[in-house]
C-alpha cells in the first residue's frame, strides 16, 4: 500500500501561483506513472499533468505553458507548478501513482488505471 499525502493548495486571484506537493510513502517501482488530477464543481475527474519514470511529460491542453509537473525521487515528492492561474482552474486536486508501467496516452487516458490517490487539496482562483 502506498500513501499519498498532497499539500499545497488555497486560494488565490486570478493571476497567481501556487506548488502543489505530493509527498509518496514510498517510491520504489521501477516503471510507473503519476500524475496529477482534478474535479471541479459538477465535473468528472479530469487528468492534468502526468508524468513517468522515463521522464515523459504530459499535460491537459488547458493548462500548457501554465503548469510544470516535477517529480524529486529522493524526497519522494511530487510538484505541480501551477502560474497565471485561472478561476477555472479552481478544483480540488489529487495526485496519483500507478505502479505498473508508463504513462500511456493522455492524462485523462491514464485516470482509470491510476492504483493509488491522494484525499485531495483544494485550489480555489478568484476573479
Amino acid at each position: 500500500q502506498v500513501q499519498l499525502v498532497e499539500s499545497g493548495g488555497g486560494s488565490v486571484q486570478t493571476g497567481g501561483s501556487l506548488r502543489l506537493s505530493c509527498e509518496f510513502s514510498t517510491w520504489r517501482y521501477r516503471s510507473y506513472c503519476v500524475g496529477w488530477f482534478r474535479s471541479g464543481p459538477g465535473k468528472e475527474r479530469e487528468g492534468v499533468a502526468t508524468i513517468d519514470s522515463d521522464g515523459t511529460i504530459a499535460y491537459r491542453e488547458s493548462v500548457k505553458g501554465r503548469f510544470s509537473i516535477s517529480q524529486d525521487k529522493a524526497k519522494k515528492i511530487l510538484y505541480l507548478q501551477m502560474d497565471s492561474l485561472k478561476p477555472e482552474d479552481t478544483a480540488m486536486y489529487y495526485c496519483a501513482l500507478d505502479k505498473v508501467g508508463y504513462c500511456d496516452g493522455t492524462p485523462d487516458e491514464t485516470r482509470d488505471g491510476m492504483d493509488f490517490w491522494g484525499e485531495g487539496i483544494q485550489v480555489t482562483v478568484s476573479s
